[in-house]
């Protein structure tokens, strides 16, 4: 009898969990629907790129040992920013005195995202902790320093005043590498999250963090400070992350982050991004993909590498937008929740934040 009644019990349980599957698989198919008929890339760039991307003839890739700069392909051709709602977005952060890394990275999107786009939305990612870096990567533009200038104590408060006036429903935070300080900055990120959350409890927050050189107690206190969205880039394959990062940043360690983010708050959505472009081959980018998986990250973006200036990493390849689909199914077919795969994606791009606030918000309703 006991067995019996074990073995029905047993029954019902995996029938129960296995309702609560299809449950959570139709939400995400139901958001994923919601996604192909909101904003996509071809919403965020220009409307001049050609028809068949395959009738481009343009040279895309370098050979062994040449020097020449590529010439850049159409569909990486952007608008140059203007407009008023561009124009009032630049002056409100100038007069809060915040930084961006749309700016300081020489982002190619910012026309398109601070101008607001054909959904008229204005965007920037904040960057927290100042304009300058204690790191210096081969691929980032933006300045470095042994010793930056100290910490602005109200920028967490600026910074929740400045999302307020744009009535956002989310915002991303990120930082330069803040070496220099004992907690990498951590506590400051945290108090940021905790000001904007304050201010409006139903916001969503993604933290697009430095690693912390690994330390486990930051890690926590960003991940525990009530932000949505936890996000740390591995930026390049493991094969070229010698080369392209600062020596203190290493592709295990940095998966070892956003393990660890997971771990200590398995209800956040953890995120990281790929740069394509600097010589990498498909398998390297597959394994990459499955060590991201394998530490739980959730969503994931690949976008294309540009030079910012000429003192930096050359591009080896300009990635055809066909191989970026390719990678975007490959993403989906790997367990991402989400992958938003294409030329001018970045780690904040805005069609993949629509769907992780639907996602979020879908869990809201669930948890309510």
């Amino acid at each position: 009898m006991f067995r019996n009644n074990l073995r029905l019990s047993l029954v019902a349980r995996s029938n129960d969990l296995q309702l609560q599957r299809c449950k959570h698989t139709s939400k995400l198919d139901a958001i994923r629907e919601k996604l192909r008929e909101g904003p996509g890339l071809a919403e965020f760039v220009s409307e001049d790129r050609p028809k068949d991307w395959a009738e481009y003839e343009g040279k895309l890739k370098r050979e062994k040992g040449e020097r020449e700069r590529l010439r850049l392909p159409p569909w990486l051709k952007t608008k140059i920013p203007t407009g008023s709602k561009f124009n009032e977005l630049k002056q409100q952060l100038r007069s809060l005195k915040l930084s961006t890394v749309c700016e300081e990275a020489r982002c190619p999107n910012i026309g398109e995202c601070w101008s607001g786009g054909k959904n008229g939305t204005s965007t920037a990612t904040i960057m927290l902790m100042g304009d300058t870096c204690t790191r210096g990567c081969m691929f980032c533009s933006v300045k470095t320093s042994r010793a930056p200038p100290p910490l602005d104590a109200l920028e967490p408060r600026r910074t929740a005043q400045a999302v307020g006036r744009w009535g956002l429903g989310y915002i991303v935070l990120t930082s330069v590498d803040r070496d220099d300080l004992e907690d990498g900055g951590s506590a400051h990120f945290a108090e940021t999250v905790k000001e904007i959350k304050k201010q409006n409890k139903d916001i969503l927050v993604e933290c697009l963090v430095p690693d912390f050189r690994g330390s486990r107690p930051c890690i926590e206190r960003v991940a525990c400070s009530g932000l949505d969205v936890f996000a740390h880039n591995v930026e390049t394959v493991e094969r070229f992350t010698p080369f392209v990062r600062d020596p203190r940043a290493s592709y295990r360690q940095s998966l070892r982050v956003l393990a660890t983010a997971k771990e200590v708050n398995p209800e956040l959505v953890t995120k990281s991004s790929i740069m394509l472009g600097l010589g990498e081959t498909d398998e390297q980018v597959e394994q990459t993909l499955k060590d991201l998986r394998a530490a739980g990250v959730d969503c994931v973006t690949l976008g294309q590498y540009m030079q910012p200036t000429r003192r930096h990493l050359q591009v080896f390849q300009y990635v055809t937008p066909r191989s970026f689909e390719r990678w975007q199914r490959r993403g989906a077919e790997l367990g991402f929740l989400y992958t938003a795969s294409g030329p001018l994606v970045r780690s904040s791009y805005r069609a993949g934040e629509f769907f992780i606030a639907s996602l979020l918000r879908a869990r809201r309703a669930d948890t309510a």
